[in-house]
């Protein structure tokens, strides 16, 4: 019954709050006039100096160990269509680090054993698919799959949106990352000038109490294993930006699920709920010189204690991970800010060099319940300096350099170098001008 109230209430919410959604691509559906087809994607090469599990590698932390990597890290193709002024079509198909796939079934002839079977022969993934009813500027709704807008990363994921060869590590350590779910949107823009304001309400597809763990926190409990998602506690999300002033961006974001339990895979694997919350702010300036971006996310797990005593003994045959405890409270903070070299020149003809530096902090072990201890390795601070080349404005060249100190500095530091390219665009479509 207090789902169906909750309910209600974000669906008030929607109707007297006011605002534009954040999405750039497939949601500003009078951009473009029919249709249009685009897409983006990155490729990142690291020259790193440590190991691969810093659990593992003794008393001081992570292994010393030269150590490099290259991969595709997704390419992404999308596509908006419009049949007319109120009904459009959005889609988003991701391919990600080009990697096999598998699907988990649960069979329950034999004792409710998880069972792994090779269908989707690569990690492809429909990132979005929706359809949506456009009434007016203030009120729209759009149901399907689309991006859950909580916290920086998730409502601004593309590659053109962060200085670094790979997304800032705060966020997408310790909740999902790109966050997409199915469900039920709301969205609109209200006010001018000075008074602008965007606005999403969401109800989706819940987490999954399974997935939580100590390292990643409810990164995991994103839902997609099964053909099928649960949505006995669903997800309830609302995201509100005031773009009032020219440059300036700020956001805030919520998310509540009442019980996580509610989704798992099994239902009598838990007697005990864990409502999880989830809340943050972020913000972005930019002008002719220079683009400031600060972020910071955290929230609530109820129930950590006796979900990490369950999640330890669930069965070596199922996706999850079974490491403990699992922490009431997770953080992640940063800033990064980057000058505009071409700006101080007064010219258009430069391409657009931005030489940038970053700093986060994060923690997926911030607090625990009483009596739980909390693992100091996970408690990470990092500086990124680097340069970001734009010859034209949708193609992106990276170089950077990573710098981690791990347990306030008690453990062996985790240093990278690294270089990326990245594209964003529309390959073809007629777009209005």
């Amino acid at each position: 019954m207090r789902n169906f109230s909750l309910t209600a209430v974000v669906m008030l919410l929607a109707v007297s709050t006011a605002s534009a959604q954040w999405n750039t691509d497939s949601t500003e559906i009078d951009s473009y006039e029919r249709f249009r087809v685009g897409g983006y994607g990155e490729a990142v090469a690291a020259f790193k100096d440590y190991g691969t599990n810093r659990f593992y590698g003794g008393s001081e932390g992570n292994t010393r160990m030269r150590r490099n990597t290259i991969s595709v890290p997704r390419f992404v193709l999308a596509g908006d269509y419009k049949f007319n002024n109120h009904w459009n079509i959005g889609v988003e198909i991701e391919f990600e680090s080009g990697g096999t796939g598998s699907a988990v079934e649960i069979e329950n002839s034999e004792n409710g054993e998880y069972e792994n079977e090779v269908e989707k022969g690569g990690e492809v993934a429909i990132e979005q698919f929706h359809i949506t009813y456009h009434l007016n500027q203030y009120f729209n709704v759009r149901a399907g799959h689309f991006i859950v807008p909580v916290g920086l990363n998730n409502a601004h994921h593309e590659p053109i949106c962060f200085f670094g060869t790979v997304r800032p590590e705060g966020e997408t350590s310790i909740i999902p990352s790109t966050w997409h779910e199915t469900g039920l949107a709301f969205f609109g823009q209200v006010g001018r000038k000075w008074a602008s304001f965007n606005w999403e309400a969401q109800i989706v597809a819940g987490l999954n109490a399974n997935g939580f763990d100590r390292n990643n926190w409810v990164k995991k409990g994103k839902q997609g294993f099964f053909e099928k998602d649960n949505f006995t506690s669903p997800g309830y999300v609302l995201r509100l930006n005031y773009t009032g002033v020219p440059g300036l961006r700020l956001g805030v974001s919520w998310y509540h699920c009442q019980d996580a339990t509610s989704n798992a895979d099994k239902p009598t694997t838990y007697s005990f709920s864990v409502p999880v919350n989830l809340w943050s702010v972020d913000a972005q300036y930019q002008n002719r010189y220079a683009i400031v971006r600060g972020n910071i996310l955290s929230g609530k797990v109820g129930n950590s204690t006796l979900l990490s005593a369950r999640n330890v003994r669930q069965s070596n045959a199922s996706p999850y991970s079974k490491t403990a405890p699992i922490a009431s409270k997770a953080v992640s903070y940063g800033i990064e800010g980057g000058a505009r070299l071409k700006g101080f020149f007064n010219t258009t003809k430069m391409p657009d060099i931005i030489p940038f530096v970053r700093y986060e902090y994060y923690n997926a072990q911030e607090k625990g319940e009483t009596g739980q201890v909390m693992e100091a390795r996970l408690k990470t601070s990092m500086c990124t300096f680097g340069l970001n080349y734009r010859p034209i404005p949708y193609i992106i060249i990276k170089a950077d350099y990573t710098t981690r100190q791990i347990g306030g500095g008690k453990y062996n530091s985790e240093n990278e170098f690294a270089l990326g390219v990245a594209f964003v665009g529309w390959f073809k479509g007629k777009v209005k001008k």
